[in-house]
């Protein structure tokens, strides 16, 4: 049985690499799209480097979790982060003899989200092997914790960075941040579980197949998955018009939006700190689906709002926030009930769908909002996220979730 002060010890030097990394990253993420604004001024551009970010994550994802699940899910980490610290220090050397050529920078934004489709199941399959069962809840409340405190201080940070420094300097800082996470990783003992089978032997395409078995087999889980990719498809294209809201239908401005998004985060801070201390309900499929019903009603009620009405959506946007965290247990649902040589395929395999399911509602929200008004879209997609959370509470599978 693992020691408390052991396992406590271990999730925090990991995480705390971790935390440093991703504020290192989220610095850089702002700056290069500074960059790409300076430089070309094209949303075509910026569009691009997004499809660049997360495309490899999207179409990789099932493969790179066999390899997770085969390989030391420790020394994966590690290479992840050293492919990242890599990445970033070839483009940092290229720019200080010549301007960074804007395809350049697609390959390093492609080679990096190459290293987080590896390290982002890792990560997350590892945590089962050092967190006692009955302290996962908790410990997503910690890593959304320390994931919105990077969302709060990287803007700011890029912002006042990019007006002091070449953008070399900070690649430099992002790949002293990937050093730091990698050395944290290393310093840890991260057990490996049993394989059930000879790996070496296996085919690699029923490995991967074995992955969404894994999910298929428990109702419950495949339910919650399906339910998850429609909350995925409706809401992430939503908070791409945060801005949209803040300054077109509000009449606000660059700072009205920046108010909105850190209110956001400030809220998704507060509720990953009480998720953390409280540990949500006893039945984690209700904290999930309080969670979405929660979303949907903020979002309803923000597209209701007048013109007159930005600080009512601020306190909206603080409400969406705090709701974050909790849909975060389902991290904690996968990692109780997969077995642990199965998780690294099934982690990718949710990415995958979730990665795919984004574009897909960026599309049809971008064309919505457009016809409707943006308002409009949020009201719709708020009466829609509503749905599903009352799907996600009467679904006899997902309920069954909570009984071992």
């Amino acid at each position: 049985m693992m020691k408390q002060n052991k396992w406590k010890r271990n999730f925090f030097t990991i995480w705390s690499g971790q935390a440093i990394s991703l504020i290192t990253s989220g610095i850089l993420q702002m700056s290069i799209i500074f960059y790409l604004t300076d430089k070309t001024g094209s949303a075509m551009v910026l569009s691009m480097a997004s499809l660049a970010g997360f495309l490899p994550q999207a179409v990789f994802g099932p493969m790179i979790g066999v390899m997770v699940d085969r390989l030391s899910r420790k020394h994966v980490m590690i290479g992840a982060d050293i492919i990242i610290a890599l990445a970033g220090a070839a483009l940092a050397v290229i720019a200080i003899y010549m301007n960074i050529p804007i395809w350049m920078i697609y390959i390093v934004l492609f080679i990096r989200s190459i290293g987080t489709a590896f390290h982002s199941p890792a990560l997350s399959a590892s945590t089962p092997m050092l967190v006692p069962e009955d302290q996962l809840t908790k410990c997503a409340g910690y890593s959304q914790s320390i994931q919105s405190v990077g969302a709060i201080i990287s803007p700011a940070a890029a912002a006042f960075l990019y007006s002091v420094w070449d953008l070399n300097k900070i690649i430099g800082l992002d790949v002293l941040g990937a050093v730091i996470a990698c050395i944290a990783v290393a310093t840890i003992n991260i057990p490996n579980p049993e394989k059930s089978v000879n790996v070496e032997k296996t085919d690699f395409m029923l490995e991967m197949k074995e992955g969404y078995r894994a999910i298929h087999e428990n109702k419950g889980l495949f339910s919650l998955l399906w339910i998850g990719t429609l909350y995925v498809l409706v809401y992430i294209p939503i908070s791409s018009l945060f801005p949209l809201m803040s300054m077109q239908y509000f009449g606000g401005t660059a700072a009205h939006a920046s108010a909105a998004e850190i209110a956001f985060a400030a809220g998704m801070l507060g509720g990953g700190v009480v998720l953390s201390i409280w540990g949500g309900f006893k039945k984690r499929t209700l904290s999930i689906s309080v969670s979405i019903l929660m979303m949907g009603i903020s979002l309803a009620i923000s597209g209701m709002l007048p013109v007159g009405g930005f600080l009512a959506f601020v306190v909206c946007c603080v409400l969406m926030g705090v709701s974050s965290p909790f849909y975060g247990v389902q991290t904690a649902l996968f990692q109780e009930k997969v077995k642990p040589e199965y998780l690294g395929r099934v982690f990718s395999l949710l990415g995958s769908i979730m990665s795919l399911a984004m574009p897909v509602g960026l599309i049809i929200s971008g064309l919505f909002a457009e016809k409707l008004g943006v308002n409009n879209w949020f009201f719709i997609s708020g009466a829609v996220i509503i749905a599903i959370a009352l799907m996600s509470f009467v679904l006899p599978s997902i309920k069954e979730l909570n009984n071992n």
